[in-house]
């Protein structure tokens, strides 16, 4: 054989083990459905999870992935069941709603715990997110894939006059998120009414309730009813934190190419876009809305003086209540939690985190997108 045709065939030979070895490499297709109980697009969350199945789609071919907003699939209780059960892939877990059926999830809620964005964004490093992680995959049977976060600014809107001083919250009927919020709400002697979002502007518009708790996107949609929103700082009614996780029944059959594929889509794609989404989403709405006048409709943010005065006045309420519905270990995990927080803040002093440094200029495409009834209407057949 000539010293050319050895060469040729050397290099056809290399180049059918370097395909053979890229085949065995390369992830086969998935499919999957991810539920939440937010809104679609043009919801930053809603954003995020469609960002999700589009990577997965570009980056494991012929996988197709599903996603059922609104609790149109399941509730996050429902869907934690589910998960468990195997029926279910993907879901969007926010802590305080998956305490009904885990109670230990309420161990890292509470009114100006994590109260600067370095903080709030680390909430995942944790050693209390370790350890309901390790307990939701006991327990639950599900495997916990990062956590993530909405609004920043959780506040709360009136329909007459702005909420500032603990005063005046007496004596006003709130909406409440959860049981969670209402101790705080009663600490500061208002009269909670849990409801359902949807609920919310009729019973403003009727007078059902006085204000509402909600975050910057709920005062986007009920600016007309209540339009004095006020901000008691980041955090300061409450912490909108989230667990991504999947059924280890499902995760379980999955080929490690499959694993490895997803995790990497999970903590380099998915997860970064999610908090940079949300965390843009905020300040776009902040920049329009955004009021010094007290008495002017808008939103004011609380300095930290006036923010102080409702956490002296929640004067631990929300832990006290907590911890009437946990165990011993859910005690110690929300002191921990507490403690924690504490020096997440210390570690993380406003302006110092990287996702405050983010150029939202780079995702206004997708505001802008969303903004559009096609791309809507695209995400919607997502369903």
């Amino acid at each position: 054989m000539s010293t050319t045709s050895s060469r040729i065939t050397a290099v056809f030979a290399a180049t059918l083990v370097a395909a053979a070895t890229s085949m065995a490499g390369a992830a086969e297709p998935v499919k999957l459905r991810w539920a939440s109980d937010h809104p679609g697009p043009p919801h930053p969350a809603g954003i995020a999870e469609v960002y999700f199945a589009e990577q997965v789609e570009k980056k494991i071919p012929g996988s197709k992935v599903q996603i059922f907003w609104a609790k149109s699939l399941y509730t996050i209780p429902q869907g934690v069941k589910a998960l468990t059960q195997g029926n279910l892939e993907v879901l969007t877990g926010q802590f305080g709603k998956t305490s009904s059926v885990e109670p230990l999830a309420n161990v890292v809620l509470g009114a100006g715990k994590l109260s600067t964005v370095g903080a709030i964004d680390s909430v995942q490093k944790t050693k209390t997110f370790q350890d309901l992680a390790a307990h939701f995959d006991k327990v639950h049977d599900i495997k916990f894939m990062g956590a993530g976060h909405m609004s920043m600014y959780m506040g709360a809107g009136a329909v007459e006059g702005r909420l500032i001083e603990p005063s005046d919250f007496a004596g006003k009927k709130m909406r409440s998120m959860g049981p969670a919020e209402n101790a705080l709400l009663g600490a500061l002697g208002a009269n909670p009414q849990a409801m359902s979002f949807g609920d919310v502007p009729p019973a403003l518009q009727t007078g059902v309730i006085d204000g509402l708790l909600t975050s910057l996107g709920g005062f986007n949609a009920t600016k007309e009813q209540a339009p004095y929103f006020t901000v008691a700082g980041l955090n300061g009614i409450v912490g909108d934190y989230y667990w991504f996780g999947v059924s280890n029944r499902w995760w379980s059959r999955l080929s490690k190419e499959q694993q490895d594929a997803l995790t990497d889509i999970f903590e380099n794609d998915f997860i970064p876009f999610q908090r940079a989404v949300n965390y843009c989403a905020d300040k776009r709405t902040l920049e329009k809305f955004i009021t010094t006048d007290k008495s002017a409709p808008g939103i004011y943010v609380m300095t930290p003086e006036e923010s102080a005065k409702i956490k002296k006045a929640e004067g631990g309420a929300t832990n006290e209540w907590i911890k009437s519905k946990v165990n011993d270990v859910g005690d110690k995990l929300t002191d921990q939690f507490t403690a924690e927080a504490q020096e997440m803040v210390a570690a993380n002093p406003p302006g110092s985190s990287a996702l405050e440094k983010t150029n939202c200029a780079d995702y206004e495409k997708y505001f802008a997108m969303y903004a559009k009834g096609t791309e809507l209407h695209k995400a919607k057949n997502r369903k």
